[in-house]
């Protein structure tokens, strides 16, 4: 059974307190999510730093990915590729919408568009791959699984 948007949440509160981000919406093999951008986020010149635009991506396929196999532990980004496209607004939250493009059993490969909020250009376009760990049964059954 697919975790829901609010089981998602609470994984990501509980288990990655630091990460700092909201899920407005999951879907068949989608999900959004939202970043609140604050100063510490910005690089000089006004603009919102290449690696939080990454870490952007790498959630929104992060939380994709969980939607769509289940809450397990040890997906890992393999491949993350970034273009970008134009300059984020300092004072908008960045949102991340990532489709699945390929659901195989060992890798899934997403596309990630990051918009600053309200705008209709991306400011960056993302593809990542993630390892799947292969089930392990043991005494204890699936233990790759949260």
């Amino acid at each position: 059974m697919k975790p829901s948007k609010q089981q998602l949440q609470e994984f990501f509160t509980r288990d990655f307190p630091q990460a700092n981000f909201s899920i407005d919406d999951v879907g068949e093999r989608s999900a959004t999510v939202r970043k609140k951008i604050a100063f510490e986020h910005l690089r000089p010149g006004g603009t919102v730093s290449g690696p939080v635009m990454m870490e952007v991506a790498d959630t929104a396929l992060y939380v994709a990915i969980l939607h769509e196999i289940g809450l397990v532990a040890l997906a890992v980004t393999t491949n993350l590729n970034i273009n970008f496209l134009n300059k984020p607004v300092a004072d908008k939250d960045l949102v991340a919408r990532c489709q699945l493009i390929k659901v195989g059993k060992t890798l899934i490969i997403g596309d990630v568009f990051i918009y600053s909020d309200g705008q209709d250009a991306p400011v960056a376009h993302a593809v990542g791959t993630y390892s799947i760990p292969p089930k392990r049964n043991d005494h204890l059954g699936s233990v790759n699984t949260i």
